[in-house]
C-alpha cells in the first residue's frame, strides 16, 4: 500500500517531464499524463481519494518543473 502512495507521489510528475521532453510542449505532456491517470482510474487501479490528490499534486509539481526547465533564450545582439 505504501508503494502505491509513493508511486502516486513521484511517477505522474516524471511522466509529465518525459512527455514534455519528447513532445517539446508542456501542455501536451500534461494532457497525455492526465489521460493515463484517467485510464487507470477507469480501470480501478486508483481506489481512494487520497491517491487522486497525490496524483494531482505530482502533476502540478511536474508541470511547474517543466516550465522551469524551459530553455531561456538570450536576446540576439544585432
Amino acid at each position: 500500500m505504501a508503494l502505491k502512495y509513493l508511486s502516486a507521489l513521484i511517477l505522474p510528475g516524471l511522466l509529465v517531464l518525459l512527455f514534455t521532453r519528447v513532445s517539446y510542449n508542456r501542455v501536451v505532456g500534461l494532457v497525455l499524463t492526465v489521460g493515463l491517470i484517467a485510464a487507470s482510474v477507469y480501470k480501478g487501479y486508483t481506489n481512494s481519494l487520497f491517491l487522486i490528490v497525490l496524483d494531482a499534486f505530482s502533476l502540478t509539481a511536474g508541470f511547474w518543473y517543466a516550465q522551469k526547465m524551459k530553455p531561456k533564450t538570450k536576446p540576439s545582439a544585432q
